[in-house]
């Protein structure tokens, strides 16, 4: 038995790492606010002069709901990347509702939208110029056939267009987490955009490490087996973004 637990004791560590010449930028849940994306983006490109390698963004999620300005987030994201760069848009929960909302797609929780509205809903009205009436009343037909007339083709692609994980090297980033013992081609997309504790409470491997926003923390959650960094930029002022590159970690925040 000690000879075993002296085996086990000994295995080594994993150590987390991106492919050679691949400097990654995971930004963390951004809820409407287009002053800390604009300031983020502006660190990044700062941060990237001097880089000869090839750079991603990987955007967690979440990008509309409780900030003022949802409509100008998705503006700035469907204007895409500058040159030499990639961006990976992956689907939040809230990204996901939106879309159900505005698409002809049958409804059967009757409860979606007044749920919508009591965590972001609103505000993501009105930031399309929506009246008050119509922005902070009750009338779902009215508020939603006005939304649909007013928002962009480009915004509706885009809701449609997100991916729901991306994985690079030894690590899996994706919005909310992973159901735990769940081969990755085997989970569902409801536990990758919405799951919370079966996922944070877990200490044990995973096989990769998982970069997440969804659930917000005063300062990022660096863990063993995972880092989240939602920062609660809509109510803190800090949009985080986790920089990776070979086996180095490091931070940037508005």
């Amino acid at each position: 038995m000690g000879a075993m637990l002296s085996r086990f004791r000994s295995r080594p560590k994993r150590t987390d790492r991106l492919p050679e010449g691949l400097r990654l930028y995971a930004i963390g849940d951004i809820h409407g606010r287009r002053d800390l994306l604009d300031a983020l983006l502006a660190q990044i490109d700062a941060d990237l002069e001097g880089w000869s390698g090839d750079s991603e963004i990987v955007f967690l999620g979440d990008y509309v709901d409780r900030g003022n300005a949802s409509a100008a987030v998705l503006d700035r994201l469907a204007e895409g990347p500058p040159q030499g760069q990639r961006w990976t848009l992956l689907k939040g929960n809230h990204e996901s509702i939106l879309s159900h909302l505005v698409s002809d797609r049958p409804r059967e929780d009757e409860s979606l939208y007044p749920a919508w509205l009591k965590h972001g809903g609103r505000e993501t009205l009105a930031s399309y110029g929506l009246p008050a009436a119509l922005a902070f009343g009750d009338d779902e037909a009215a508020a939603l056939g006005a939304l649909c007339e007013v928002m962009p083709r480009t915004h509706l692609e885009l809701l449609e267009s997100f991916e729901l994980m991306r994985r690079a090297g030894d690590y899996l980033f994706v919005h909310a987490g992973i159901r735990p013992g769940v081969p990755v081609e085997e989970q569902r997309q409801r536990d990758l955009i919405w799951i919370r504790e079966a996922f944070l409470e877990h200490k044990g491997d995973h096989g990769f490490h998982v970069v997440h926003g969804h659930s917000i923390t005063r300062d990022v959650d660096a863990q063993a087996n995972r880092t989240g960094i939602d920062t609660g930029a809509y109510a803190t002022g800090r949009l985080t973004a986790m920089v990776l590159e070979g086996d180095s970690r490091r931070f940037l925040s508005t």
